[in-house]
């Protein structure tokens, strides 16, 4: 029943954070840019202020990941079966100790 929920949530998360990512502007995405002239010596472009749609970005990824980790522990839990777990172990080859010559 969680494990439902969370899927919804993280399903819902998925496709706002689509739409929010295209259709942000992008920085420095005026003609200017395109020919080296952006204006700023920063290494990712010039920063301006925080919008609300980079907000809203910033809050789906974060939620986006929280689901993420969730469910994969959640999924963990739920078949903690491994692989080789029915996969028979060959016995343990031992020889014995060689001897030691006594003084």
């Amino acid at each position: 029943m969680f494990t439902a929920f969370i899927t919804v949530v993280h399903v819902l998360v998925c496709s706002v954070l689509i739409l929010v990512v295209l259709l942000q502007h992008g920085k420095s995405a005026d003609i200017a840019a395109t020919f080296g002239g952006a204006g700023s010596q920063t290494a990712f472009g010039p920063r301006g202020t925080a919008t609300l749609l980079s907000k809203v970005t910033t809050w789906c990824a974060v939620i986006f990941m929280l689901t993420s980790i969730s469910l994969t522990i959640f999924a963990n839990k739920k078949h903690s079966n491994s692989v080789m777990q029915n996969v028979p172990s060959a016995p343990a080859q031992t020889s014995p100790a060689p001897s030691q010559p006594q003084k």
